[in-house]
């Protein structure tokens, strides 16, 4: 980054940067204040728009460990003591509850009342519980935590990863079990990998090697930076593929151009925290590629299409809020890497669409997303899969590489 293009520029970063922290109080207070189920214990599991929460609703183990990380990582650069007593709230409930005492892992789901509802192993859960656990170490330096977050690597390692092929598959059973049911969602293929949990597990492993530079985890860490380097990633194209077969043949011709461009910064940042030069370079040659990629779906209004399906030309046009949030980093990071003054002018465009359209400035917090015509999405405002990890951590993101900027 030179030195005449941060100057140029000095003032929209000073301006992203206060504003992305006042976005970033606002986020955390809404969970403050809305979030915690002072009844059942934890969190509640889902509220509506309109701010009802519903009653019954089931508590999903990837929005605890979620808001175990956001609050842990809001800790970290706050001080605050509230934002501490929520992460050890998540902390807490996520032992409590969702950890399987009996036999290792996180149950994937819990009555309201905090009985395991769904006890099957879903990779992509463990991982977040690693991310999020990882994160409550860095905060608190909570060896139980650290130690939790160890045994989670050893369960995925021992029951997930294909010594064969490589690569982790998706869902067991209770026990450990090979499921047939391999599903993240109904709306996910069944098929035995799949690109999303594999970057998450590499986000969490990250994460985790920031505090436990384990040798067997390096070697993990490594294998996975190089299956998104040589198979996930297409190198004719710079987007992911998105599922596969055991033995890596894609399954489908589907471009996310929201995992795209969060891949993009998240593949850097874990080549970083490994340390290998070789990779990091690749890394960062690669990020760009992969947010030029993402240019495919960047719109006149700042956001980002959500999902083109080559096979049948059809794109589908919503915007959801984790996309948005994603970009904001993304955009910024290729900034940091080429200087090239377009790709802040994306980031800056990527917020103020979301500042327009997806922020819920009467109620807190953000929608879900928005249709094509810019008219509201039914969706939840807490859920199984509306948190706050992806809009708080681009809020910390968007104000660290800020700093960065203008100190450089």
């Amino acid at each position: 980054m030179t030195q005449i293009a941060v100057f140029a520029d000095k003032d929209r970063l000073n301006i992203y940067q206060a504003t992305a922290a006042s976005e970033l109080q606002r986020i955390l207070e809404f969970w403050e204040l809305f979030a915690v189920d002072e009844v059942q214990g934890g969190f509640i599991g889902q509220m509506n728009n309109e701010g009802e929460v519903q009653k019954g609703a089931p508590k999903g183990a990837v929005l605890n460990a979620r808001i175990l990380w956001t609050f842990s990582a809001a800790y970290r650069h706050t001080r605050s003591e509230k934002h501490l007593q929520l992460a050890e709230r998540a902390y807490s409930y996520l032992m409590n509850y969702f950890w399987d005492k009996q036999y290792g892992g996180m149950h994937w789901s819990l009555s309201a009342e905090g009985e395991p509802l769904s006890t099957r192993k879903q990779v992509y859960a463990l991982a977040f519980a690693i991310y999020g656990l990882s994160e409550f170490y860095r905060a608190t330096h909570n060896e139980e935590a650290l130690g939790a977050s160890q045994e989670l690597f050893h369960w995925i390692e021992r029951y997930s990863f294909d010594e064969e092929f490589g690569g982790y598959f998706e869902a067991f059973s209770r026990e450990g079990e090979l499921l047939e049911d391999l599903r993240l969602s109904p709306k996910d293929r069944n098929d035995p990998k799949t690109m999303n949990t594999h970057l998450h597990v590499l986000e969490a492993y990250a994460n985790l090697y920031r505090v436990w530079p384990d040798a067997q985890l390096a070697q993990q860490l490594e294998g996975l930076i190089r299956v998104f380097f040589e198979i996930i990633v297409d190198a004719e194209t710079g987007h992911m593929h998105l599922f596969f077969t055991r033995e890596w043949k894609p399954t489908a011709d589907l471009v996310s151009y929201g995992h795209d461009i969060e891949a993009s910064w998240l593949l850097q940042e874990a080549a970083e925290v490994l340390g290998n030069k070789e990779l990091i370079e690749g890394a960062r040659k690669l990020a760009v590629r992969m947010v030029c990629a993402t240019l495919e779906g960047l719109q006149v209004d700042g956001s980002l299409y959500h999902e083109l399906d080559r096979s049948q030309q059809h794109c589908d046009k919503h915007r959801e809020w984790w996309v948005s949030a994603e970009a904001m980093v993304g955009f910024l990071n290729a900034y940091q890497l080429t200087a090239e003054p377009a790709f802040l002018e994306h980031s800056l465009e990527v917020w103020n669409f979301a500042e327009k359209h997806l922020l819920d400035k009467e109620k807190g917090e953000w929608f879900w997303g928005v249709w094509d015509d810019y008219s509201r999405m039914d969706e939840d405002k807490i859920g199984f899969w509306k948190c706050p990890y992806h809009n708080a951590r681009a809020c910390l993101e968007v104000m660290e590489r800020c700093w960065h900027l203008l100190k450089s």
